[in-house]
């Protein structure tokens, strides 16, 4: 029997789950409207319980298990939320949980799900390293293996998402959902499209990690080589086979963001909205900000997935995203070798309003002349234009930037 899932399991799925999860809340951001002329909201997934959509998935699949799949345990593979719901919703209910994590999994995500119960192995770098090692040990030990997005009850679960969109923006025009093996976009195209279709449905990807836009131009799944990306959540080499179909059928457009893209979205949730999201929940404010949206006039929803975000990676995100908002630059300034030089530098620093972060000096540089020093000075900047004003002052007292 081929598997599918349709409205009414989703709107099942609402039922089943209403007490086990959060209603999240949607909140509009008026700074998106200057600069892109539509109303953009955010739909909240990161306040979810577990930090992540994932619980609604992980939460309907194992309501719906028999006493026989439950009896021998479950296990799952996932690079972090998935991993929590099914940890957190089968302690509920009593169920072991075996959970297959990437090694290279955020050390957060990993120390959430040991908190909510499971035990926890890790192996390869990708998903997809865990993924096999889950279904090795799922023939070794009979328990009852939870797929993290190809599985009708997963989706519908996802797709709750979708409805809580429509009954707090009615009129919706664009939704934006990111998409890693395809759960949350499937489940959440499938409601909307069902209930309103002139809706378009967005799909983001990392660019590092398009598993789905090659699968839907092929025509089928297929697996791909991908790059490390910040988007960990949705770094999936290979999407699902009804994932797929589903996505074919019911999303309008996928599109990708850069790693820079997603460090800005990053930096722009936290400082203008106050949220923090992980890599993929900031995936489709990257591409709103990138200019992937073309419509003017629109109400849009993107769809903050998750917020699971590695603090200590957080951290050079923010810094990253700073540097090429030229908030923050490293100029190298050669100088003659003789008292004082320095200190006409950063005259003219101070006199342009440069915040200092770091100085260093040095004459260990092959490319400097042999009687001058190369000041690397990190400054902090209002922004690019601010920056470039910097730079070209000190040019133009007759310094060299190397």
């Amino acid at each position: 029997m081929e598997k599918i899932v349709t409205i009414g399991m989703i709107k099942e799925a609402a039922e089943t789950i209403k007490d086990s999860i959060k209603r999240t809340p949607v909140i509009e951001c008026p700074t998106l409207f200057e600069k892109t002329g539509n109303r953009v909201f955010f739909k909240l997934e990161n306040l979810q319980k577990t930090g992540s959509f994932k619980i609604r998935g992980a939460m309907n699949k194992i309501m719906n298990l028999t006493d026989n799949e439950k009896s021998h345990g479950v296990i799952a593979s996932s690079a972090g939320n998935h991993a929590q719901g099914v940890a957190l919703g089968a302690t509920a209910l009593g169920i072991k949980s075996t959970i297959v994590m990437p090694g290279t999994a955020p050390l957060s995500k990993v120390i959430a799900t040991k908190g909510y119960g499971a035990e926890v192995v890790q192996v390869g770098t990708v998903y997809d390293d865990a993924y096999e090692k889950a279904c090795e040990l799922q023939k070794e030990t009979g328990a009852t293996f939870l797929h993290p997005f190809d599985d009708p009850y997963v989706i519908a679960g996802q797709g709750t998402i979708g409805l809580e969109i429509l009954e707090d923006i009615e009129d919706v025009d664009i939704v934006l959902v990111p998409i890693g093996g395809g759960g949350i976009c499937s489940g959440i195209a499938k409601a909307i499209k069902s209930l309103k279709p002139s809706t378009k449905i967005v799909g983001v990807e990392p660019a590092n990690a398009a598993s789905m836009m090659e699968a839907v131009r092929e025509g089928h799944p297929c697996t791909i080589k991908t790059s490390p990306t910040i988007a960990d959540g949705i770094a999936v080499a290979r999407a699902g086979e009804l994932t797929c179909k589903m996505i074919s059928k019911y999303v309008d457009e996928i599109v990708t963001v850069t790693e820079d893209e997603i460090a800005k979205g990053i930096l722009f949730l936290l400082e203008k909205s106050k949220v923090l999201a992980e890599g993929a929940g900031a995936s489709t404010v990257a591409a709103v900000l990138s200019g992937k949206i073309k419509e003017k006039d629109k109400k849009v929803c993107c769809v903050i997935s998750g917020g699971n975000a590695d603090i200590n990676a957080v951290e050079r995100i923010i810094n990253k995203a700073l540097i090429l908002e030229g908030r923050k630059a490293e100029i190298n300034v050669e100088l003659q070798d003789k008292t004082g030089e320095l200190e006409k530098l950063l005259k003219i620093l101070a006199e342009n309003k440069a915040n200092i972060l770091r100085i260093n000096q040095s004459m260990y540089r092959a490319d400097a002349k042999i009687n001058s020093q190369v000041a690397t000075i990190a400054i902090e900047c209002k922004d690019a234009d601010h920056r470039d004003s910097i730079i070209n002052k000190i040019k133009e007292v007759g310094y060299h930037l190397m």
